[in-house]
């Protein structure tokens, strides 16, 4: 059965990029409808974690450098609005071996585009942070500025003010769309019908699944295991303003961590891409390699969590394309039909940034990035974008 109403917008996926997105096209007076399979800041999504770093750096990168900058005072902008503090400055450090081209062009543009940043040497962090172990020669690239936002509590807050300023949010599943030219309804799993003029498919790691002739080889859906460590009774040397969050560049894993945040404990996590995964029907329980990885590097470079209690876990996913770049730009054989993703791993923060710049592609002809393009998009992973 088709609905009667026809919307400006429907838009599929309430994460992190849907609900930006919708904001932006609101505002613009449009009327949406805004569907997510399993409701906004489900425990399935990429956008579901509790936390996500927000940070500037981004090796010599200067299109993600750019926009985590603009993005952080959007978010924080919104915060005010609702009136509720969900970012918070924890810090952010990138460690890594001194000779590090990555971190040395990121700490060069860093300074020419003027954002706030600090060089930390061995004895730097030796004297700064004496819960942490890195021998040999080392240096850092510590923001002071940046920090973690409450990711599921953002999402959510998002939704919220989407419903109150009039978008129909609903949970329903969408169907891979059929035929080419225009599409003009989008039948849902519950056999009702969403009528539109433009279609907006921000669905994070199910993109693959509505359009597998596309992107079944475009995007790459990973497990991805997190670990929340329980801190000795009394030490507050984990906590925030004692240590800040941190990646440690050139480890072959790439483990980042963040410092206890509401009491959950000493987070942590590998940035390298795990097995392929499925959201729908994937186990999310961590298995023993991944804490055995974690052991190693807690007796190596944070000694007194070596043994610390396993407290909570997550198993959550990355969804990427080859490199890491975005992925917005419209369906080859639909003129109203716009995919968005590729963002998972570092993309939560840009939310503001791609809600802002899809509008303005779809509402103004804004100019496209190359970078961001369906035909762009290879099919062997080769990650450049951290």
């Amino acid at each position: 059965m088709s609905t009667r109403k026809t919307y400006d917008f429907a838009i599929v996926g309430a994460g992190v990029f849907g609900a930006w997105t919708a904001r932006y096209l609101r505002r613009s007076g449009a009327s949406l409808v805004l569907l997510d399979a399993y409701g906004a800041g489900n425990s399935r999504s990429s956008s579901g974690g509790e936390t996500r770093v927000i940070r500037a750096g981004y090796g010599p990168d200067e299109l993600y450098t750019r926009w985590a900058i603009r993005s952080l005072p959007l978010w924080r902008e919104f915060f005010a609005e609702i009136g509720r503090e969900l970012f918070i400055r924890t810090e952010f450090m990138w460690v890594s071996e001194e000779g590090d081209a990555h971190i040395t062009k990121m700490w060069e543009l860093l300074n020419r585009l003027g954002v706030k940043c600090e060089r930390l040497g061995s004895d730097d962090l030796s004297r700064l942070y004496p819960q942490l172990r890195f021998p040999g020669r080392m240096f850092a690239v510590l923001e002071p500025e940046s920090g973690v936002l409450m990711a599921r509590s953002s999402v959510r807050a998002l939704f919220e003010s989407l419903d109150q300023a009039g978008v129909e949010c609903r949970i329903a599943q969408a169907t891979t769309p059929g035929g080419e030219g225009k599409l003009t309804e989008l039948k849902l799993a519950n056999r009702e019908s969403i009528c539109a003029g433009t279609f907006i498919f921000a669905c994070g790691p199910w993109l693959p699944k509505l359009f597998p002739d596309i992107l079944a080889s475009r995007i790459f859906p990973t497990r991805q295991e997190v670990f929340f460590l329980g801190v000795p009774a009394g030490d507050r040397s984990f906590s925030v303003g004692k240590m800040p969050a941190w990646l440690h560049h050139s480890h072959a894993d790439r483990p980042y961590m963040l410092p206890d945040i509401e009491n959950r404990g000493f987070k942590f996590a590998f940035d390298t891409h795990g097995p392929n995964f499925d959201p729908d029907s994937g186990a999310r329980v961590v298995e023993q390699p991944a804490i055995e990885c974690l052991r190693r590097y807690l007796k190596d470079h944070v000694p007194a969590l070596h043994q610390a209690p396993i407290v909570e876990t997550r198993v959550c996913q990355y969804e990427n394309t080859w490199n890491g770049d975005f992925l917005i730009d419209r369906h080859p054989d639909f003129e109203n039909v716009w995919l968005v993703g590729g963002g998972s791993g570092h993309g939560f923060k840009h939310g503001p940034v791609v809600g802002e710049y899809l509008s303005a592609r779809i509402l103004h002809n804004a100019p496209e990035e190359p970078r961001f393009s369906l035909s762009g998009k290879r099919s062997r992973q080769a990650r450049e974008v951290y």
